[in-house]
């Protein structure tokens, strides 16, 4: 794969123009330097994404690809519930189809089965790296044995203390 700084779609771009793979299969790799990986660090807001390497299968015709594969890295997070950071690792699976635009003429934008474009007869593969990276991401990440324990403080304790009181006569 060769990068094209021209069509650059992010910190992790990897064009691959699909009339260059073998007719009806191929494969992509995609392995982030250490400076792509802190920037995407920063563009998902988390402390740092190490070994980041996306691995793609891919079927089809020029005009309708199928790509399938795996996303893995390190990623480094902030838990929820103690604040601390910590490595966790991150195996996102992909199954994507692309279609050239011209097939997308007169389709329901609202439609959820609609194959996602190529752009120029070109599939971005750092891209979708990023992107299914992003989807593995636990959006409220907690690390390895530590749990959330509400605070209590007397009988009174929450939200609805009031309301209980209502309902059992005391007030």
């Amino acid at each position: 794969m060769t990068r094209d700084s021209s069509q650059a779609s992010g910190p992790l771009s990897r064009w691959v123009n699909v009339e260059r793979l073998p007719q009806g299969h191929g494969t992509a790799t995609v392995e982030a330097s250490p400076a792509e990986c802190a920037a995407l660090a920063t563009d998902f807001g988390i402390p740092a994404i190490r070994d980041l390497v996306g691995r793609f299968e891919i079927q089809g015709s020029t005009s309708r690809l199928t790509v399938t594969g795996t996303v893995e890295a390190f990623v480094t997070q902030v838990c929820t519930v103690s604040l601390e950071p910590f490595e966790a690792p991150v195996r996102e699976p992909v199954e994507v189809v692309f279609t050239d635009t011209d097939r997308l003429a007169g389709t329901d934008a609202e439609d959820a089965d609609i194959p996602d474009p190529l752009v120029g007869g070109r599939i971005d593969f750092g891209a979708l790296t990023a992107e299914f990276l992003a989807l593995g991401l636990d959006p409220y990440p907690r690390k390895p044995g530590i749990s959330f324990e509400p605070v209590v403080v007397g009988e009174d304790a929450g939200p609805l203390a009031g309301l209980r009181k209502l309902r059992d006569g005391e007030g």
